[in-house]
């Protein structure tokens, strides 16, 4: 038993069960015993690794994207370099380091950073230059804003809903024999998903995330006003579609209800109401992770990194190549998805 499981039962047992939202929030953000509250969970010591982590190439291909955005914007200074969710600070790191020769860019970059976990708050200040904290992107400046965002939305909480005829059952974690257990619940009829009952058949299940809209408006509206662009990063699809919760604990896939507050809690993120929440902007098409980083020229700046090695280290070097691009590996899994303002040109490696 986990502090946070205990704590969990009690609380399932005298209100009754909650959602799958309400169970990764608590899960993942509890004060005392939630996931990112309380460690650092990236690299080798913890439960997983992110692309910033595999190579430094993914972050400046990245920061090349971006800087060249900026410049087809008409280098608009000063402006809002932000990140949602920065991890270690090691993805922005390397987008500061590619874009160094940019002209004008880091004079006229003010740095800002989304993060909720104080522990990865501490990491980021120590890695970055002057870095300005925020809980939420509503607290972001009235500028022209820049953004990266690498799996940050497939972290925050979803509600799963298991078609019902012509209405739909929610999944909740409840109680079975004493332990966390999925449930459904009654059959509702919801505005929100009346769309999806055309393209949706009995018992298939669709996840909704209802943090993610006010986020991405958030975004919307600075960057409608003022310009500039927002490149996202994640796994998953155009239209959500079965059970993607999924959890990992110590760099291996476990049962999400196994270890509340030890392991990492994610779902496969719906990237359509992404780009449906980002209104007025215009969202680039969804582009594979791999065919995004070859257009920026990935290829090229490893066989580059690739003449200073030699030994385990190229073989390594190679290995990340292939880990970021491959079909097989993170290349297709993860999507890339642009926004930007109508009038302005799509964020260079993706299509209009």
């Amino acid at each position: 038993m986990t502090a946070l499981r205990d704590s969990l039962i009690r609380q399932i047992a005298a209100q009754g069960p909650i959602t799958v939202a309400e169970y990764m929030t608590t899960c993942l953000l509890h004060p005392q015993h939630g996931y990112y509250t309380t460690r650092d969970p990236f690299g080798a010591q913890g439960d997983f690794v992110t692309a910033p982590e595999i190579s430094q190439m993914f972050g400046e291909m990245l920061g090349l994207c971006v800087a060249q955005a900026w410049l087809d914007q008409g280098s608009p200074a000063p402006f809002t370099l932000a990140e949602l969710g920065p991890g270690r600070g090691t993805l922005m790191a390397d987008i500061l380091r590619a874009t160094r020769a940019v002209p004008g860019f880091h004079d006229a970059a003010r740095l800002h950073l989304i993060e909720a976990s104080p522990v990865l708050r501490r990491r980021q200040a120590t890695a970055l230059p002057d870095p300005q904290f925020h809980d939420s992107a509503d607290t972001l400046p009235d500028a022209a804003l820049f953004l990266v965002a690498n799996e940050f939305f497939d972290a925050l909480p979803i509600r799963q809903f298991l078609r019902a005829g012509d209405g739909w059952r929610e999944r909740m974690v409840g109680l079975q024999g004493g332990t966390l257990a999925f449930g459904l619940g009654p059959v509702t009829h919801l505005d929100a998903l009346e769309h999806r009952l055309a393209d949706t058949t009995e018992g298939q299940m669709v996840e909704t995330c209802a943090s993610a809209p006010p986020v991405m408006a958030a975004l919307a509206r600075r960057i409608a006003q003022h310009g500039g662009a927002a490149v996202i990063v994640d796994y998953g699809d155009w239209r959500s579609r079965g059970d993607t919760f999924q959890a990992l604990h110590q760099h291996a896939p476990d049962d999400p209800l196994a270890h509340p507050g030890q392991a990492d809690l994610t779902a496969h993120v719906d990237f359509e109401a992404l780009a449906r929440a980002a209104h007025p902007l215009h969202a680039t098409a969804l582009t594979p992770q791999g065919v995004f980083l070859e257009r920026l020229g990935i290829t090229q700046r490893a066989q580059s990194l690739a003449r200073t090695l030699d030994g385990a280290a190229l073989q390594a070097h190679v290995a990340a190549h292939r880990r970021l691009t491959h079909p097989q590996e993170m290349g297709h899994l993860f999507k890339v998805l642009g926004l930007h303002p109508h009038a302005a040109p799509a964020p260079p490696g993706l299509d209009p």
